[in-house]
């Protein structure tokens, strides 16, 4: 959770600057600070409770293949159609999953989950709302809406990738578990697709997977790179 969070938080930070409009500029800016902070809490989380490294040295000294985020995040910024498809798809993923985490056992966790949940309410409020304007916009803004819909699913399942450790966390109520999550997902999104005329596609479809387990698409190593750049250069320095 921590890992999508942080880098999805670092490649929404990418429209600074290069947003359609203002507004968008400033939201998705917004939005990105939010994940980075998202990311933040759970990294402490892991640090004060369950003996991790600090914060800092979890996002910024690890390598590739030790984050376990999924590989829709990964994915360059790519057009506004993307970029915004992938915002809707995996924000309504994160609401759903922080609304069954405020039941999970883990009470610190659960703690932090009613007070994200509260700021993803925005989040998929914008989401909701520029899927359905570009969806009904006009013929070109359509078909791109469309057709980002159909290249952003297959990533999007992936998501929902089941760790080893996923029978042990359903067992301990921990959590409710990736499938359940899945169909929560579905539901949440179902009356924004019909509002927006989307339909998902019906024809079996092969989620990507790999990056809970380590193996990641070619994006996530550049972007490490990139995002760690100022921090290598003085490690201990204060922040």
């Amino acid at each position: 959770m921590a890992d999508d969070a942080l880098i999805l938080g670092h490649r929404n930070s990418e429209w600074t600057g290069l947003g359609p409009m203002l507004e968008e500029d400033i939201a998705f800016s917004s939005m990105a600070q939010d994940k980075i902070g998202h990311a933040n809490a759970l990294y402490s989380i892991l640090n004060e409770e369950y003996g991790e490294a600090t914060p800092n040295k979890l996002a910024y000294e690890r390598s590739e293949k030790d984050f376990k985020c999924c590989h829709f995040v990964e994915l360059p910024i790519g057009e506004y159609d993307f970029s915004l498809t992938r915002h809707f798809f995996f924000d309504h993923a994160e609401i759903c999953r922080y609304k069954l985490l405020e039941q999970s056992s883990e009470k610190r966790i659960a703690a932090l989950a009613k007070k994200i949940h509260g700021e993803l309410k925005y989040h998929v409020l914008h989401a909701d709302t520029w899927m359905k304007k570009l969806a009904m916009a006009n013929e070109e803004s359509r078909s791109r809406m469309l057709n980002a819909v159909k290249e952003c699913y297959p990533f999007a399942l992936g998501i929902f990738e089941k760790s080893k450790w996923e029978n042990e966390l359903i067992k301990k109520n921990v959590f409710a578990g990736e499938e359940t999550l899945q169909n929560e997902w579905l539901k949440s999104m179902q009356p924004v697709l019909d509002a927006a005329e989307i339909k998902l596609p019906t024809k079996k479809v092969e989620p990507v997977y790999g990056g809970r387990n380590g193996f990641h698409t070619e994006h996530l190593k550049p972007l490490l790179d990139e995002m760690t750049e100022v921090y290598r250069l003085e490690p201990n320095a204060e922040w």
